[in-house]
């Protein structure tokens, strides 16, 4: 499969050959599609909590909490790049004429560029822009009237101004305040001290951020945190880390060749968001909140926001205290009695949504129950679908037949399967990325959580390098295919605490303002 040129390449590089040996096979065979069966709905997988249960929860949670070490896991690498991708096409497109604008109207860019310009005083970022063009004598309202918005978008991306065309999104200023602007990064800081805070007025924040850009990410929290600190009354344990260069994968042409450069070094690339699966094996925690770096609002909206959060964490202190109950009963009983068998086997289908084997009863129950107990649990909040790209909630079918709880990204189910693709237009909720993970067994060690990811859950995608066409592999996402072998508990969140920033404009929405 590997030349020998190739194989000294990647010895040269430190490469272990084994390991990408199994990625070209996956370029060469492809990833199975995943079968899902139906869609996780309300009262058939997805939790619905009534003003009770929310109340319940939120108080098991705080009554609980001083029994944890709770982590707040930020994934924050993502480039800002993306969300200026129309006022970069303008920037570097648009010369002032009419014809420019008419090729900006067929390219379906313009109407997205004149809601920038014309809501470009309600941008938080727009003081420091305004300041910096003042610098060399000039002014937005002017350059506007003039046809001259290029330029204002030279200061905006460029390092002539701001930069933010190179900036991560957790540095950008997204929200306006009174008293000045406050960027993701900030947000996430009042989100932790409002639920992440321990007894110990302690608050544990982890960033996962590029290399790059480590840097720019401590000089900002260091200009900020005492301030939160003080004003919060907490004090944060921060800390960052990058995607593991051991995580990146082959690149291999359209023939499934590595994908040699012009200094005759093989390709690697990034391997995705499921690489930070890694990331969040090296925590020390017992209860780990993952939110995005984008998702985030105002302090005004921040109420609903931080009741369920709370809420999802209690949920799984609910959980894992009755997981726990029956693996210490498993472990300490040699027989079963029928009775406790049925139990356990009721809980386990019913409650946690994971079908059983047929014959549990006659095989080892015992070593067969602590297997399907014994293992990582995140409770998942699950958004109404109101058309927002992103995976959603299935019941799907594993590599051992088994059927249980999966979050399924679009791109791995069949397009070219009518009954697949049905199935997956039928599905009422989607994924916000809004996870509650526990991560310790009943004994209080950590799992290898490496050890719960389907391999065979990646993805294959066409990129360019160079000129050249080549294709890149994505590993099993990190709330998918990294997480497929977890204990997964469905909860119903409102639409109200998700709220992305994909696109510049997002930020004109009300719930930014």
């Amino acid at each position: 499969m590997l030349s020998k040129s190739n194989i000294e390449k990647l010895e040269s590089q430190g490469k272990d050959i084994k390991k990408v040996e199994r990625q070209v096979e996956n370029f060469i065979e492809g990833f199975p599609f995943m079968q899902v069966i139906r869609p996780a709905k309300i009262k058939d997988g997805i939790i619905q909590l009534s003003e009770t249960d929310l109340k319940r929860a939120v108080e098991f949670y705080d009554d609980t909490l001083g029994e944890y070490k709770i982590v707040k896991f930020v994934p924050a690498s993502g480039a800002a790049s993306r969300m200026f991708k129309d006022l970069f096409s303008f920037m570097n497109d648009y010369k002032g004429s009419d014809e420019d604008i008419r090729k900006l109207e067929e390219d379906g860019l313009w109407s997205s560029i004149r809601k920038f310009f014309d809501n470009i005083e309600q941008f938080a970022f727009y003081e420091d822009l305004k300041t910096s063009l003042k610098k060399d004598d000039l002014d937005i309202s002017v350059l506007v009237e003039s046809g001259k918005q290029h330029i204002i978008l030279q200061y905006l991306l460029t390092e002539k101004g701001l930069n933010y065309g190179n900036l991560p999104k957790g540095l950008l200023k997204f929200h306006k305040y009174e008293k000045g602007s406050r960027t993701p990064v900030e947000e996430h800081l009042v989100e932790g001290a409002l639920y992440a805070r321990s007894s110990e007025k302690e608050t544990i924040l982890h960033f996962t951020v590029s290399p790059e850009h480590e840097i720019k990410f401590r000089e900002h929290i260091d200009e900020v945190v005492n301030t939160y600190s003080s004003n919060y009354k907490t004090n944060y344990d921060i800390s960052f880390s990058a995607q593991k260069p051991s995580t990146d994968t082959i690149a291999v042409d359209l023939e499934n060749i590595p994908f040699v450069l012009d200094d005759g070094k093989i390709l690697f690339r990034p391997g995705g968001h499921g690489a930070l699966i890694e990331n969040l094996n090296d925590l020390d925690g017992d209860i780990i909140f993952i939110k995005n770096i984008d998702n985030v609002v105002p302090d005004h909206l921040k109420d609903e926001t931080v009741l369920y959060k709370k809420a999802l964490a209690g949920i799984l202190m609910e959980y894992q205290e009755r997981i726990f109950h029956y693996l210490n009963i498993l472990q300490e009983e040699s027989t079963l009695s029928p009775s406790f068998v049925e139990e356990i086997a009721g809980f386990i289908e019913k409650e946690l949504c994971e079908e059983l084997v047929a014959g549990h009863e006659i095989i080892d129950a015992g070593e067969y129950f602590k297997r399907k107990l014994n293992r990582p649990i995140r409770i998942c909040g699950m958004v109404k679908n109101e058309g927002e790209p992103g995976g959603g909630p299935f019941w799907a079918k594993n590599p051992d037949n088994t059927i249980s709880l999966q979050v399924v990204e679009s791109a791995q189910i069949d397009e070219n399967d009518a009954g697949q693709v049905e199935v997956a237009r039928s599905a009422t909720h989607f994924n916000p990325v809004d996870l509650i993970c526990g991560i310790r067994d009943h004994k209080g060690d950590k799992f290898d959580l490496t050890k719960f990811v389907d391999p065979q859950t990646g993805f294959i995608s066409q990129k360019s390098q160079g000129g050249r066409d080549l294709k890149a592999l994505e590993l099993p996402g990190l709330w998918n295919g990294s997480m497929s072998d977890w204990i997964t508990i469905f909860v119903e969140v409102p639409i109200e605490t998700f709220n992305p920033v994909k696109v510049v404009n997002d930020l004109l929405r009300p719930q930014h303002q």
